[in-house]
């Protein structure tokens, strides 16, 4: 096998292999600064960050000689027998040079800066800099201008690594960002005419190193040393990339994409990246109510579960539809629960969002027409436990012929998905129990009216358009008088303990064929798990 050595460490590389030097050193456990180089742009070798000491060994001698010159890590190929050296005080000398020389032209403006905390500039100054300052510090006017709907240029901030012009010329193939001037004249600038605008561009702020790319929705909301990590998936569509949700006391200010190269790569789109507003809107169903009541119902005590579970058993046909929007855990457990309940129960895939056309970009990235995280996953449930899935369209038209005597419909959407006329197919169904995050005809007509968690406020899995299953754990608490679908499931099956997702899905796992994969909780793991769609 290949072998590259960093700062004599050896590590092995496949025989076609191709990574440089910045890739080779991070599986060393050596981290080399940069600014301009990111894995899924080109390289221009522009920032000179990275700059190391290279050279070759030789095989049969074992002497390693360097080059004279520091070259940039990200420009150079790591092949059998490369040498890099990246802790010499040759290549620490050079850090300090760039560090300092970006610092004469950066406004000193951390604490008013809305990258302070996760700014490489910052921690690269701190690891790498000049103990002190030998330029004097100027004043600054903090130029700021609007590219576009999403995104503010501070323009004195930008270390002109140009990954956001890069971006929108390889990945969105837009082009509307470029270089203006030249020399230290030279800023980032929009084409006249023609502001940032396409369906991505959130992810420039994402790929800044520094404060020059400001999200103007997250804006001046929050420091983000206040602010909780949390990874979870995007429910945006049935891509569902992964993201990591930042909240802090269970109000989420942003999500970001996560790296996933079997999903979402480095990036996810702007529908996504701000469509969790719904979560936080005042209209939201926080309650549980009987349609003979006008007080709402606790939803966390016995009492409702209970009356549940008796009208449920007194009933002889049963239908359940199970939301998109359900986990893999949830869509299970429903299914589980009214199969004991009638052993011939209905099972239907609730209504599946489609809009428009599904869009791919240069990169293989695409924002998918279907507009629901977890289709593919309830779609294998329902086949696993009932042989068949009935669509909802389907449903609906049966209802007209023969209705069964006690219907429970899981929702879950954000926006409204039926209206009067399908509400009204259902009158003629003694028992209507409808869960669901937002008022809807179907809730107002129904005799239970539940309220239904959002996917940040959920714990399970999705499993997305390709088969690729991933898991992950609730992001914020759902809203007073809320009680996430599992663990309301849970207390109907009249199973001891908490509700713990991760046990369901290796029951699942066991259950269905076609989970056999996910014999273990996924976890991390879960974004490399793709799931055997022929297995069932």
């Amino acid at each position: 096998m290949p072998t590259v050595i960093v700062n004599d460490v050896e590590i092995e590389i496949g025989p076609d292999e191709q990574i440089n030097g910045i890739q080779a050193a991070k599986r060393a456990g050596v981290e080399i600064p940069h600014y301009c180089w990111h894995p899924g742009l080109s390289v221009v070798a522009s920032c000179r960050m990275c700059l190391v000491e290279t050279g070759r060994k030789d095989p049969e001698s074992g002497d390693v000689s360097l080059v004279p010159k520091l070259v940039p890590a990200c420009q150079t190929p790591a092949t059998d027998g490369t040498v890099f050296v990246t802790d010499s005080q040759k290549v620490m000398d050079a850090r300090a040079m760039v560090e300092e020389d970006l610092l004469i032209r950066h406004p000193i403006d951390c604490p008013i800066c809305d990258k302070a905390g996760e700014c490489t500039l910052q921690d690269y100054h701190f690891q790498h800099g000049r103990e002190e300052r030998r330029a004097d510090i100027n004043p600054f006017t903090s130029r700021r201008r609007s590219l576009g709907d999403t995104v503010t240029l501070f323009v004195d901030r930008c270390v002109m690594c140009t990954r956001c012009v890069r971006f929108c010329r390889e990945v969105t193939e837009t082009s509307e960002l470029m270089v203006t001037n030249r020399g230290t004249d030279e800023e980032i600038d929009v084409f006249p005419g023609f502001p940032l605008d396409n369906k991505m561009s959130g992810n420039v702020v994402d790929l800044c190193p520094v404060g020059a790319l400001g999200d103007k929705d997250f804006l001046y909301q929050q420091r983000v040393w206040f602010i909780n990590k949390r990874s979870h998936v995007c429910a945006g569509c049935s891509t569902g990339c992964s993201i990591d949700i930042e909240e802090n006391q269970d109000q989420i200010y942003r999500l970001k994409p996560r790296d996933n190269p079997h999903v979402n790569h480095w990036w996810m789109c702007d529908e996504g990246r701000y469509g969790w507003k719904h979560i936080h809107r005042a209209d939201r169903h926080v309650q549980a109510y009987r349609q003979d009541q006008l007080d709402p119902v606790a939803l966390d005590g016995t009492t409702l579960a209970e009356e549940l579970d008796q009208q449920l058993s007194s009933t002889a046909t049963i239908a359940a539809v199970l939301s998109p929007h359900l986990t893999v855990e949830e869509a299970y457990l429903l299914a589980t629960y009214v199969r004991s309940k009638d052993p011939a129960a209905t099972l239907v895939l609730g209504h599946v969002p489609v809009q428009g056309e599904n869009e791919t970009y240069a990169s293989g990235f695409t924002i998918r027409a279907e507009k629901c995280p977890n289709r593919r996953g309830v779609e294998e449930v329902i086949a696993g436990i009932a042989g068949e899935v009935i669509t909802w369209e389907s449903f609906l038209e049966s209802l007209s012929d023969s209705s069964p005597e006690a219907v429970w419909i899981a929702g879950g959407y954000k926006s409204d998905w039926h209206d009067d006329s399908v509400a009204q197919r259902f009158d003629s169904i003694p028992l209507r129990i409808v869960q669901d995050t937002f008022t809807s005809p179907l809730s107002r007509a129904a005799t239970y009216s539940l309220p239904a968690t959002a996917f940040a406020e959920q714990a399970g899995s999705f499993v997305n358009h390709e088969d690729h299953i991933q898991s992950f754990e609730q992001a914020i608490r759902p809203p007073a008088g809320v009680i996430p679908a599992g663990q309301l499931y849970w207390r109907l099956l009249d199973r001891t303990g908490l509700y713990q997702s991760q046990l369901v899905l290796a029951e699942i796992a066991r259950a269905i064929p076609y989970f056999n994969a996910a014999t273990e909780p996924p976890g991390e793991l879960g974004i490399n798990l793709k799931l055997n769609h022929l297995a069932s």
